[in-house]
């Protein structure tokens, strides 16, 4: 079974659709948009399995008690635990104030080691366990506007490879997955011309197109799998070769 949070859209909703298809039941995480769970779930449901949707504050301690609560009644275990959600203010950084700067690592960060700790268990019983979480370029790059996101994602890598220390004996691989440009609904937080970004690393991508949400999702349910039992405390870079380039980011 399959925790994946953020899911009801976007990358989100591909892994989950991805660890579906290869024959995970799937808990659908959502914030606010119920309606997209509900038709994730229906999606999942018609490829055989089960799913549900469950709707959390990440940024809320209580909230993700409730969340595993409820995973609970409803399957009583969790193997996968795929850490996809994401917010944050988007401002230079002389700008982020303190709330904006505690919602962001809350959302990103904190929240993803307070759900390890709630889904460990049930792996350590099973005596296996698939953790990856979903990082960014901001977390190795400076983008514009993005410091407060880019810092968060950095601290979401570093968690994952000290879990990834400690888990390794307990038969639980813990890895990071990083997307390129990948053209979802979270751009539009941006404050960038997203057609003319989304251009110039189409043109510039040395495979010659976008990443797209199924490419991630593939990556995640590779990393599940049992032939990625030896790869761990990675950060896999998915995005066609364009950060390879000397001019990565558009101006």
């Amino acid at each position: 079974m399959a925790l994946v949070t953020g899911s009801s859209r976007g990358l989100g909703r591909a892994i989950a659709l991805e660890l579906a298809g290869a024959g995970a039941d799937v808990v659908v995480h959502y914030g606010r948009k119920q309606r997209a769970a509900e038709e994730t779930v229906a999606d999942i449901e018609a490829l055989g399995r089960r799913a549900v949707a469950l709707k959390a504050n990440l940024a809320e301690a209580d909230r993700i008690e409730a969340l595993f609560g409820a995973l609970e009644a409803a399957f009583g275990r969790c193997d996968i635990f795929a850490a996809n959600a994401a917010s944050g203010v988007h401002a230079p950084m002389l700008k982020i104030a303190d709330k904006h700067w505690d919602w962001t690592m809350d959302v990103n960060a904190r929240s993803i080691l307070r759900c390890v700790k709630r889904a460990v268990p049930y792996m350590e019983r099973a005596g296996w366990g698939r953790i990856v979480t979903i990082t960014s370029l901001g977390s190795t790059r400076t983008v514009p506007n993005y410091g407060a996101v880019g810092i968060s994602k950095a601290a979401v890598e570093s968690l994952t490879r000290y879990l990834a220390v400690e888990l390794a004996g307990k038969g639980i691989t813990v890895n990071a997955v990083s997307p390129g440009l990948v053209e979802t609904e979270a751009l539009k937080a941006l404050p960038i011309d997203r057609q003319e970004a989304l251009e110039q690393v189409r043109r510039r991508n040395p495979v010659g197109r976008l990443v797209t949400p199924e490419d991630v999702a593939r990556v995640v349910a590779f990393l599940c799998s049992d032939a990625a039992g030896m790869i761990v405390g990675q950060t896999i870079l998915v995005d066609g070769g364009y950060g390879l380039l000397t001019e990565y980011f558009v101006s």
